[in-house]
């Protein structure tokens, strides 16, 4: 799976690409922002992060769930009801270790589905995913960021 591949072999490398300063093309996030949030996302998809509630009106999950599994991107300044105006405070100092905190997301996310593929985990917009359409969306968010930031390709080049 190219996405799947993607998100465990290279998305970090791709952060890790994008110089601390960069300001994005859009939104309130700077890099050191978005590290964390996309940590969020992978501890969110691993079940760490455990979410009861869903959000979004029933029957608008159809819906969504077949834009994660489409080739749309995401809009530019999506609002997230989840966050603030602004960017929480960060949970570490240097970002070296956010990214060594979303290097054990990704790894961890990845672990939780290799012990139960029927794993299924509540996401409080898109609702119950699986394994693929956690891919999906991870990876669709993913490059959503990737752009924010300057980085328009996301192949494995």
């Amino acid at each position: 799976m190219e996405k799947e591949a993607f998100l465990s072999q290279d998305f970090l490398k791709k952060i890790k690409s994008i110089h601390p300063s960069t300001k994005g093309s859009w939104g309130v996030m700077n890099v050191h922002d978005m590290i964390e949030h996309m940590s969020d996302s992978f501890r969110m998809a691993s079940g760490k992060d455990l979410y009861t509630k869903i959000l979004t009106p029933l029957e608008n999950i159809p819906k969504l769930q077949a834009f994660i599994l489409s080739d749309k991107p995401m809009r530019e300044n999506t609002k997230n009801s989840l966050m603030g105006e602004t960017p929480a405070d960060h949970r570490h100092e240097h970002i070296e270790d956010a990214y060594q905190e979303l290097e054990t997301e990704i790894h961890d996310f990845f672990q939780a589905f290799s012990h139960d593929k029927t794993l299924v985990v509540r996401n409080p917009f898109f609702g119950d995913l699986n394994y693929d359409l956690w891919i999906a969306l991870l990876y669709k968010h993913g490059k959503h960021h990737l752009r924010q930031f300057g980085i328009q390709e996301i192949d494995n080049s």
